[in-house]
């Protein structure tokens, strides 16, 4: 690419001007600075976190993004404020579960096979495994969801487990204790990335025991994520995935 374009200026078919444009690897709004380049680092575009953005400013960001036709994945963000994004971008799709704004404005992203498995303890925890489960199909990967079968009732989980078995890799979402990535742990062959929730009563402490939990697993293969970060556990969950794929 590079060559292409120096190779244009030299010939006179691009100007000096067009040809920084087309090399610059951020676009600078002042109050953002938009990394264009991050899809040809890491394989997928920046995604952009909502909350505690004003609306204006991801409209603006996102316009940018238009510009370089990529895919435009919105996290953390209330219904309120989808709707004035809306307005001015009538492209987005806002699931109101996970809390997340998309825009296709590309194809390319990615053609993998297998699918990721995002298992979910209960259905308080629906919106963090709903934002792991919109992000992992925003890169372009399948998913099959399998809900509400937490330790309370394991066999509800055993009833899917040969489904959950041929995963290429689970994002496992639970409050309260945390128990159930350890659990699908022990029965799985491939990684498990264990996502703890704020779901759960005082001692729960807002997800801290859902975390130690998780992290003190003795099952082998598991590895943690922050506290309702299901974009985090989604995106390892994508990188394993796309890695598998190469194989």
């Amino acid at each position: 690419m590079l060559e292409e374009i120096l190779r244009k200026v030299a010939d006179g078919e691009l100007s000096p001007d067009k040809a920084k444009e087309k090399l610059a690897t951020f676009e600078n709004l002042g109050f953002a600075k938009v990394d264009h380049h991050r899809k040809k680092r890491q394989g997928f575009p920046e995604v952009i976190f909502g909350e505690g953005k004003e609306p204006s400013h991801i409209i603006d960001i996102s316009r940018a993004m238009m510009v370089k036709k990529e895919n435009i994945l919105i996290t953390r963000v209330t219904y309120e404020k989808a709707q004035v994004i809306m307005e001015q971008l009538p492209d987005f799709q806002y699931d109101h579960t996970s809390r997340t704004l998309f825009m296709q404005n590309s194809l390319d992203s990615g053609h993998y096979k297998g699918y990721i498995a995002i298992v979910c303890a209960g259905t308080s925890d629906l919106p963090v495994a709903e934002e792991a489960a919109k992000t992992a199909e925003a890169f372009g990967v399948e998913v099959r969801r399998f809900y509400d079968v937490g330790v309370a009732g394991i066999h509800r989980l055993m009833a899917h487990i040969d489904e959950i078995r041929e995963a290429t890799v689970s994002v496992v979402v639970a409050g309260m204790e945390g128990a159930l990535p350890s659990v699908v742990g022990g029965l799985v062959s491939h990684p498990i990335i264990a996502v703890p929730t704020s779901v759960g009563y005082g001692a729960n402490f807002q997800g801290l025991s859902a975390l130690l939990t998780m992290l003190n697993s003795c099952a082998s293969g598991i590895s943690v994520v922050n506290i309702d970060n299901g974009f985090g556990g989604a995106y390892n969950a994508v990188m394993i995935h796309r890695i598998a794929n190469q194989s």
